[in-house]
């Protein structure tokens, strides 16, 4: 259940960060950026900060699920 959360909130947010780039300025491709940095760093720790905030918030881990795509 947590990779499917976590497939759904990324996804979303790479859409809203071009659409935003699109229609409001090209700066938040950035945050596009900032996104694909994220899935890079969590591959190599194992640690990503969006799969903590949603076990804090009572989401069920998948069985060894880190951030996987």
């Amino acid at each position: 259940m947590l990779n499917t959360y976590f497939r759904v909130i990324v996804g979303v947010m790479v859409l809203l960060s071009v659409v935003l780039s699109v229609y409001v300025s090209p700066n938040w491709m950035w945050f596009t950026v900032f996104i694909g940095v994220n899935l890079i760093q969590s591959a190599f720790t194992k640690w990503c900060l969006l799969e903590t905030i949603l076990k804090k918030l009572g989401v069920k881990s998948d069985s060894g699920a880190s951030c996987s795509i």
